[in-house]
């Protein structure tokens, strides 16, 4: 599962250094240090991006609120936009920002792939070069 997380990080970072963001995996994500560190910090010198990055085969994707809270504690000591970064398999890239996401009755997170599709951010839209108009 790490494995194919890091993959889908390097992915995500690989894409950043495309649109010309400086990107890089956060080296201690994911519970190495008890920072809080997001799993991919991205920047063009005007707009910061910590994203969270999540993957699943499934068509739900459930995070702890303790994970949301430490990325958006990270990006108000750094000045970054949070976001967290999902990869439902066979589907783009989509981007939401944690204000936006459903919350379980246990007070977590919880991503619903046809939710994501609806109001989920393509990469240019989170970077500022385009507008998608959803309908």
């Amino acid at each position: 599962m790490a494995k194919k997380g890091s993959a889908e990080e390097r992915d995500l970072v690989h894409k950043l250094w495309e649109k010309n963001f400086a990107a890089m995996r956060a080296p201690a994500s994911g519970g190495a240090t008890k920072r809080p560190l997001p799993d991919v910090l991205a920047g063009n010198g005007k707009l910061y991006l910590a994203i969270e990055v999540k993957t699943t085969t499934k068509d739900k994707i459930y995070i702890d609120s303790p994970q949301i809270d430490a990325l958006c504690e990270f990006c108000d000591i750094f000045g970054a936009s949070p976001f967290l970064g999902i990869k439902f398999k066979y589907t783009k890239w989509l981007f939401l920002s944690p204000d936006k996401i459903d919350r379980t009755r246990s007070n977590n997170y919880k991503i619903e792939k046809d939710v994501a599709l609806k109001n989920g951010l393509e990469l240019d839209e989170i970077i500022g070069i385009d507008k998608q108009i959803k309908f």
